[in-house]
């Protein structure tokens, strides 16, 4: 029996019982609406222009650049420092002193006073301190083994090993870019109104995009002075595979549950875009044909995605196998019938995991830029009083709100050990969110409230026998601890993505799952997990560099080009 389409006119967004698990959340792929193409589409559509005053550095990479990007009202310049980094100190940990190389992107264009200020301090990160002229403050250590295989070979007039290129991806690794007052830098406020930074992390993906280019110089420079006259330039296309790597751990993880509001808005705009093209009435012969193309290229990135954790490499097998499932039922699928687009996503419910229903999301909004791309300008959260919470609400509405949205958490039993088996909480050292063994370790004094699905089952209970015509600001006169949860639950009555459907301090819990969600809206692609913790990804990979944004005429770039031959 074939699946059946929704007949009514307009498809609804889905439902967040289905869209706010932990396991679907973990499945999403980058879109039109990831932070990284909607710069990439500003700066072309814009014209930005972009200069390189100052590139000074010896044999070894040690020295300082500067990179402008040149907006249609104002400038933005990216400061980069590079150090001479012994082995023994090279580290992806947040615990790190030492970087191969580190930045800051500057509010206008930097004079000499600020590069020698930001010289004593960008170097240092968390021990530094920065202005409000700097927005972003972030460090890079290189992918050693692959940078020495591109330095040697271009200094020797041979271009890298494009296998090996391929197994990495990138030069260099990010292990933090901060932002949003962090170490003193803008807080996000001062820059929110400028039409560059209307929607979310545009200035860290700014930063990325700019390292991206210093990279490339960078290693061009060193092979250059080792080399001689022997050295060639980077291959163009090779040097445009490479994207800028990202080693992320527990920090950002919390930063979903801690943004409500925000974290509802990048969801509700992505399943917004996909009830959009699910009601489309027909598709072109051009439209199907941009679908099938990105869909042949959706294949090869997977292919070339490459991971040796055992999760990662089980779901690689299972998502090549249905995208190869999805191109053979493609073969006989009628896209030229009515409704096209929902016919497929239904079937694609029914025959496929997560992971390749959630590709295929992604895949069916790149026809469509002209609908969808606008809700770029929703994503981000601008209502500041979001927060405050309504002390007039009835008991009963709450205790609503609190079974329609939390009702999968008032089924489990939270005096079970394995229910409520970690503890979220903050490291001293770092000021960085870590998880525990609540059972295990002496942190449960320092739990952070990052269990909104236990909170709510324990404000559920303590609202079992209250009048329920009561107004709330009695009950929490009485019952304070409550506070923060039922603010929670006002949010989630009016933002019904903003939250986590899902145990969040379980002993089953893969916080990986928390990562790859927000990495995804990043633009990130081939998350490689080194644990359930911690996760690698690359960053614009593919994307056209400064110079090649004039010539860009499609926003398809994290899509990898397929190779020579193919159809």
């Amino acid at each position: 029996m074939q699946p059946q389409a929704n007949t009514s006119q307009t498809v609804v967004t889905r439902d967040p019982a289905q869209v706010m698990r932990l396991s679907r959340l973990g499945s999403f792929h980058q879109s039109r609406l990831s932070f990284m193409r909607i710069l990439t589409r500003r700066m072309t559509r814009e014209n930005w222009t972009f200069t390189r005053p100052v590139f000074e550095f010896d044999a070894k990479g040690v020295g300082h650049a500067v990179y402008c990007a040149h907006t249609p009202d104002r400038t933005y310049s990216l400061i980069a420092f590079g150090h001479d980094l012994p082995p023994e100190e090279r580290s992806d940990r947040v615990i790190a002193t030492a970087w191969d190389s580190t930045f800051t992107l500057f509010d206008g264009v930097p004079e000499a006073a600020d590069i020698e200020r930001l010289r004593q301090n960008i170097p240092l990160q968390e021990a530094g301190r920065v202005s409000e002229r700097e927005l972003s403050v972030s460090r890079a250590n290189r992918s050693v083994r692959l940078w020495d295989h591109v330095v040697s070979r271009l200094a020797a007039g041979a271009q890298p090993d494009p296998g090996e290129v391929a197994k990495v991806g990138y030069l260099m690794r990010t292990t933090a870019v901060y932002g949003s007052g962090k170490l003193g830098a803008a807080d996000r406020e001062m820059i929110a109104d400028r039409p560059e930074c209307a929607s979310p992390f545009q200035i860290e993906m700014l930063s990325v995009f700019l390292t991206r280019s210093y990279v490339r110089d960078l290693v061009q420079h060193m092979a250059d002075l080792k080399g001689g006259a022997a050295a060639v330039p980077l291959d163009a296309g090779i040097a445009r595979s490479l994207g800028i790597g990202n080693s992320t751990g527990l920090g950002m993880a919390p930063f979903l549950v801690n943004h409500p509001m925000l974290f509802n808005n990048w969801i509700a705009a992505r399943e917004e875009a996909i009830a959009i093209v699910r009601s489309l009435p027909a598709a072109t012969a051009s439209e199907v044909a941009t679908f099938r193309e990105m869909l042949e290229r959706s294949i090869l990135s997977a292919d070339l995605w490459y991971s040796e954790h055992p999760i990662q490499v089980e779901k690689l097998k299972r998502l090549r196998r249905d995208l190869s499932a999805l191109e053979t039922h493609l073969a006989d699928a009628d896209l030229a019938g009515p409704r096209p687009w929902d016919r497929l996503f239904v079937w694609a419910e029914g025959a496929l995991g997560e992971d390749a229903q959630e590709c295929l999301a992604s895949l069916m909004l790149e026809p469509y830029g002209r609908l969808v791309d606008h809700l770029a300008d929703k994503m981000s959260d601008k209502d500041r009083h979001a927060f405050r919470i309504d002390g007039t609400m009835r008991v009963a509405d709450l205790r609503a709100v609190l079974e329609r949205a939390y009702g999968w958490a008032l089924d489990i039993d939270w005096s079970e050990k394995e229910q409520c088996a970690r503890a979220w909480y903050v490291s001293q050292e770092k000021l960085e969110p870590r998880l525990g063994e609540r059972f295990e370790e002496p942190i449960a004094p320092y739990e952070q409230p990052l269990a909104p699905g236990r909170d709510a089952a324990a404000l559920y209970r303590a609202l079992k026998d209250k009048d329920g015509n009561a107004p709330l600001a009695a009950f929490l006169l009485t019952h304070p601890e409550h506070r923060h949860c039922v603010r929670r639950a006002q949010i989630v009555a009016r933002a019904p993505y903003a939250e986590i459907r899902d145990n969040t301090i379980g002993s089953d819990l893969m916080p990986i799952d928390m990562l790859r969600c927000k990495l995804s809206f990043f633009g990130a692609t081939h998350f490689d997990p080194r644990s359930d913790r911690w996760v690698r990804i690359c960053m614009f990979g593919n994307a056209p560099y400064p110079e090649e944004l004039s010539d860009s005429q499609v926003d398809d770039w994290s899509y990898p080009p397929l190779l020579e031959g193919a159809k």
